[in-house]
C-alpha cells in the first residue's frame, strides 16, 4: 500500500528556487530517504508533501488525500519534524505539549519524556532551554499520537549521541508498528543506517534513486566521477 503517491511535482519558489518533476513513493512501513546538499530542494519538498505549501503541477495523494486541501483531515494521521523549528518561545515545555495534544486530540504520555530525559525541563519556558532540549521536544510531537506518517527533516541536530540512538529507536519502532517516514538528511550515514531506499536531489530534482542503500558512500563516490 503506498502512503504517498507523487507523480510529476513541481513548484516555484518566491525566490526562484524550482522543485522540478519530482516522482516519489513512500510504502507502508518503510523509510525512505531524500539526501542532497543544502539547498538542494529537500525542505521545500517536504513542505509540498504536507500541504504546506502547494504544488504548482504535478499528482500528489499523502494517505490517500490531497494535502493542500485536506490538511485538517490529515493531521491526526501524519506526524512532522521541520528544520530549525522551535516550540513558541512563550511557551513552557508543559504548555507547548498540552497545546500540542489538544490538536491532535490526544494525551502526552509521560513515558515520552522521561524516555528522552527532558521531564525536569518541562516547566521551564522554551526559551531558556537548550537547543537540543527544544529538539526534543519537537521529536515528541511528532510521534506521540502514534502516526501511521511522519515527515524528518535533519532530525538529529544539537542532540548528544546518546539521544541521537534514542530517537534512532524511535524511528525503527515506528516502522516496526507499519509506520512510513520521509526522512530528509544531508548525512549519508544516517540514510545508510534507517533508509529502505533513497532518493538524491539536486537543484530541485532528482538526479539518482536507490533501491539498496547498504552502500551509499561509494554509489556517490561513483556518481560524483561519472
Amino acid at each position: 500500500m503506498s502512503f504517498v503517491s507523487a507523480e510529476g511535482l513541481g513548484k516555484t519558489r518566491s525566490n526562484g528556487f524550482k522543485l522540478k518533476d519530482i516522482d516519489l513513493e513512500i510504502k507502508e512501513g518503510e523509510i525512505v530517504g531524500v539526501l542532497g546538499p543544502n539547498g538542494a530542494g529537500k525542505s521545500t519538498l517536504m513542505d509540498v508533501l504536507t500541504g504546506q505549501l502547494r504544488r504548482d503541477k504535478g499528482d500528489l495523494q499523502v494517505l490517500g488525500k490531497e494535502p493542500s486541501n485536506e490538511a485538517i483531515a490529515l493531521r491526526s494521521e501524519i506526524g512532522i519534524l521541520p528544520e530549525r523549528e522551535d516550540p513558541p518561545s512563550f511557551l513552557t515545555g508543559h504548555e507547548y505539549l498540552d497545546f500540542v495534544s489538544d490538536i491532535r486530540e490526544e494525551k502526552v504520555d509521560d513515558s515520552w519524556s522521561e524516555r528522552l530525559n527532558i521531564t525536569g525541563k518541562l516547566g521551564q519556558l522554551t526559551k531558556d532551554i537548550s537547543k537540543g532540549e527544544r529538539q526534543k521536544l519537537m521529536v515528541i510531537q511528532a510521534f506521540f499520537h502514534r502516526p501511521k506518517l511522519v515527515f524528518i527533516d535533519e532530525p538529529l541536530a544539537n542532540l548528544d549521541p546518546l539521544v541521537q540512538e534514542e530517537v534512532k529507536n524511535i524511528f525503527r519502532e515506528h516502522r516496526e508498528r507499519g509506520g512510513s517516514m520521509l526522512l530528509c538528511t544531508h548525512v549519508i550515514g544516517l540514510a545508510e543506517e534507517l533508509c529502505d531506499r533513497a532518493i538524491f536531489i539536486e537543484n530541485g530534482e532528482v538526479v539518482e534513486s536507490f533501491e539498496d542503500v547498504s552502500d551509499l558512500k561509494n554509489k556517490f563516490i561513483e556518481m560524483k566521477e561519472q
